[in-house]
């Protein structure tokens, strides 16, 4: 493989017109442009210039690689300089992915503010909650719902998520309270099927010591949003995150039950691929869900 400074030397030479200008104009020796110029002509097994003490000449090979050669060096040249200038301030496009509740309760609310405050910046948010690669699907952050973020990237603590057992007063009223994690199993539980043991639910008892259940239920789906309906029509009892469900704790559209149990808390985490130079429309966004998104958060 040629080396990249040699093909620069070799056009800094065509564009001088000669090995003396070259090296004054890169402030090295003309013997260490004529070396460089002859080390690039034997790997590619090819004469580049006609040699004569009075002028230089480029063979056809040496007019074919220098256009192309220019060509290129112009091209790294405005990519440099295209990178440098996105280093400066946010700008260009932000993809981000993030849990779809979480994404449209939390997050799209706030990007208006964050557009208006970069204004040269672009965003494309992927809504999902499926767990993807962030590096291999080209997110440049991830927001994640988990106890454990992948050690394989940058993870940015945001706020604490906790999950509560809540049901519309109106169920309560038909079925009555449980009192103990056993009473559970004689509720019609709503479950969402993407959560890590769906039925098999975790408590910690007021002692300190743990519990476990197996609940069932008549209905499961694959997003809390859709869950929060039906826990609003009053069709059953659920787990929850308190992200999905504190507007209507706090006006009493549905209430909290085993309030001494406490289920396995989990953190909402910003996630990106481990770089050495952070971009600034990473830190930027970065910056701006950690001033919004403390403990206890504001939905709390």
């Amino acid at each position: 493989m040629e080396d990249l400074n040699d093909i620069a030397v070799f056009v800094a030479v065509v564009d001088a017109g000669s090995f003396t200008l070259a090296a004054e104009r890169l402030k090295v020796s003309r013997p260490a442009v004529s070396k460089q110029v002859s080390r690039l002509e034997e790997s590619l097994g090819v004469r580049l210039l006609h040699r004569t003490t009075r002028r230089l000449s480029l063979t056809e090979a040496g007019q074919i690689f220098h256009e192309r050669a220019s060509r290129g060096l112009d091209g790294l040249a405005e990519a440099r300089a295209e990178v440098a200038f996105l280093q400066q301030k946010p700008r260009g496009t932000l993809r981000i992915n993030v849990p779809m509740s979480f994404g449209i309760l939390h997050v799209a609310p706030l990007l208006p503010e964050f557009l208006r405050e970069n204004p040269e910046l672009s965003v494309e948010m992927d809504l999902s909650d499926r767990k993807l690669d962030v590096i291999e699907e080209g997110f440049d952050v991830s927001v994640r719902i988990s106890d454990l973020p992948d050690s394989s990237l940058v993870a940015r603590r945001l706020a604490r998520c906790r999950h509560v057992i809540v049901a519309a007063p109106e169920y309560l009223e038909r079925h009555g309270e449980p009192k103990t994690p056993a009473d559970l199993q004689a509720h019609d539980v709503l479950g969402y099927s993407l959560q890590h043991s769906a039925l098999q639910w975790h408590f910690l008892a007021p002692d300190g010591q743990p519990e476990q259940v197996t609940v069932s239920g008549r209905l499961q789906a694959n997003n809390s949003l859709a869950l929060r309906e039906s826990l609003l029509a009053g069709m059953g009892i659920a787990r929850t995150p308190t992200f999905l469900v504190g507007e209507d704790l706090q006006k009493n559209r549905l209430v909290t039950v085993l309030g001494d149990y406490r289920s396995p808390e989990v953190s909402i985490y910003l996630v990106y691929p481990q770089r050495r130079h952070l971009s600034p429309k990473v830190r930027a966004f970065a910056d701006f869900l950690a001033v919004r998104f403390k403990d206890p958060p504001y939905w709390e």
